[in-house]
């Protein structure tokens, strides 16, 4: 523990200000405010230590969604991921299953079975054209909607092979819980020469185009052109439909949809403007570094579009980690916030808002690892979600779904706030300075792609705006009015909230999240 004398200044500041203000008068005023002014001995303590915090684990009831792609319906949030899983919560912390596993009673995806040999005809299956490498069945990636043109829910999802032979497919349902009847596929990856025939591409462009293009050394050319995986669907400010996806391989890539007929709109070939006539408008990556689980939210309050992805692999110790870019329209450029986006082989490690990877909290019994594949929606209270799956790091593969709240900050780039929501809701009209200030453990989730683990320091907030931690001394201010706020550590500036809400244990914090040079930090005070 360091022990270091402060001044407590504020009285002191105003007569100061009340001596420049009164003349001669002002003199004896500030003279007997110093007279009476004590210097006060306070401790600060830079120990990381949780002795007497409580420690809890927020387990979802023991559901397991991978890649869970979330949605508000009939009053319950739903979140549908991998190997044919569903759940439903009404508060996004307490899930009951809906569907599990590859069944013909999965209530939700059983029907595919109905239509196996055509659902399955080229990928994602051990009888496929190209069988999947492990002989087993993979429906992977889901994402649901609400289609306002035919008052159904549409989802979109991938059967998949190998690492890049895959296609992309939909069914429909009256239903938000299903059954969702298969209705076909429309963009195929991973094919060669012999197998070019078994996917539709020919549809929309010509033999020699596609072998010269898609095809490199008689096999498919991943590294410009996408793995047909991780759909996700939105509706851009005009209402009209569209499609994000892809994984590592070429990069993420924009098909516009026809919501008559949930099928891609294919439009002309742009190279200048990166459209291709088959696979859409690329939009970030290539080169196969890791990227994937793409996702586009647009928000009327920033009117930007938000593209989450996912960096490193999905391993507990694979730097699984979630990133953003935004755009000010659909079609981007989707840059972070250094006005960059990765193209192809690029050191993407410098690219995009990195908002959350490993980390330890106080309060969680264990450490969150692999935070990835996130989906993002605007609840119909208004208040913004981040949903992913997270590993731990308890040497095993176990995941579990957690939902974040996240709030933009004043520049408008999102801030996710440290811990599983719990109904908090922001006091957008500011704290009490005594809320404000105090001990925070901190922890900046970094740039890395590793399994490294974020750990917390202890930084004091102080009253008179100045920081002070074990390893160096800053700043930090707050809006007038508001919970906006800015931090500087380390020489560099974060912008971001305060929030008060409760720890994993339940316990009140006060929080913030702030971001800055594509870095996110978080602060958690406990409130005595």
């Amino acid at each position: 523990m360091k022990k270091h004398l402060i001044l407590l200044s504020c009285s002191l500041c105003v007569s100061m200000m009340l001596s420049a203000c009164a003349g001669n008068g002002g003199e004896a005023i500030m003279e007997e405010t110093v007279k009476e002014e004590k210097i006060e001995k306070t401790e600060y303590n830079f120990a990381v230590k949780y002795d007497g915090i409580k420690s809890a684990n927020i387990s979802s009831n023991g559901v397991a969604v991978h890649d869970p792609s979330i949605i508000e319906a009939d009053g319950s949030f739903y979140i549908f991921g991998s190997h044919m899983s569903a759940a439903k919560s009404t508060d996004m912390m307490n899930w009951e299953m809906v569907a599990d596993g590859y069944s013909k009673t999965n209530p939700v995806y059983g029907q595919i079975y109905d239509v196996k040999e055509e659902a399955f005809r080229y990928s994602g299956d051990k009888t496929s054209i190209i069988p999947t490498d492990d002989g087993k069945t993979h429906v992977w990636a889901p994402d649901v909607i609400f289609n306002k043109t035919t008052g159904k829910y549409n989802m979109y999802y991938c059967v998949t092979s190998t690492w890049n032979a895959s296609n992309l497919c939909f069914g429909v349902s009256d239903s938000i819980e299903g059954p969702y009847e298969w209705q076909g596929s429309f963009v195929y990856s991973g094919y060669n020469n012999k197998t070019l025939s078994d996917t539709d591409v020919l549809d929309y462009v010509d033999e020699e185009f596609a072998k010269k293009n898609y095809i490199k050394k008689g096999g498919y050319n991943f590294e410009d052109y996408p793995n047909a995986i991780d759909p996700a669907v939105f509706y851009d400010k005009d209402d009209r439909l569209f499609m994000v996806y892809g994984s590592w391989s070429g990069g993420i890539f924009l098909l516009e949809l026809d919501p008559s007929t949930g099928y891609p709109i294919r439009k002309e070939a742009d190279e200048a403007k990166r459209v291709d006539a088959y696979y859409g408008k690329k939009l970030i990556g290539g080169g196969h570094i890791s990227i994937e689980g793409p996702y586009i939210v647009y928000d009327e309050e920033s009117d930007y579009y938000y593209l989450f992805v996912s960096y490193g692999s999905l391993t507990s110790n694979g730097g699984y980690q979630i990133r953003v870019f935004r755009s000010k329209t659909v079609d981007g450029d989707y840059v972070d916030m250094n006005g960059e986006y990765p193209e192809k082989s690029a050191l993407h490690q410098n690219y995009g808002l990195k908002l959350s990877g490993n980390y330890k909290l106080p309060s969680l019994e264990k450490a969150y690892m692999a935070t990835g594949h996130n989906s993002a929606f605007i609840a119909s209270d208004g208040r913004k979600y981040i949903a992913y799956h997270t590993r731990f790091n308890d040497k095993g593969e176990g995941h579990s779904p957690r939902v974040h709240q996240y709030i933009l900050n004043e520049e408008g780039w999102p801030c996710e706030l440290p811990y599983q929501t719990q109904g908090e809701k922001a006091d957008t009209n500011g704290y009490k300075v005594s809320d404000i200030t105090g001990r925070y453990f901190v922890l900046n989730q970094g740039s890395e792609i590793d399994n490294t683990i974020a750990n917390p320091c202890i930084i004091y907030l102080n009253e008179d705006g100045t920081t002070l931690s074990k390893e160096n001394n800053g700043s930090f201010s707050v809006k007038e009015n508001s919970n906006y706020m800015s931090i500087n550590i380390d020489g560099t500036e974060y912008k971001g909230v305060f929030v008060k809400m409760k720890d994993e244990a339940g316990v009140d914090v006060m929080t913030f999240s702030a971001v800055g040079n594509n870095q996110t930090v978080w602060g958690v005070k406990y409130l005595q």
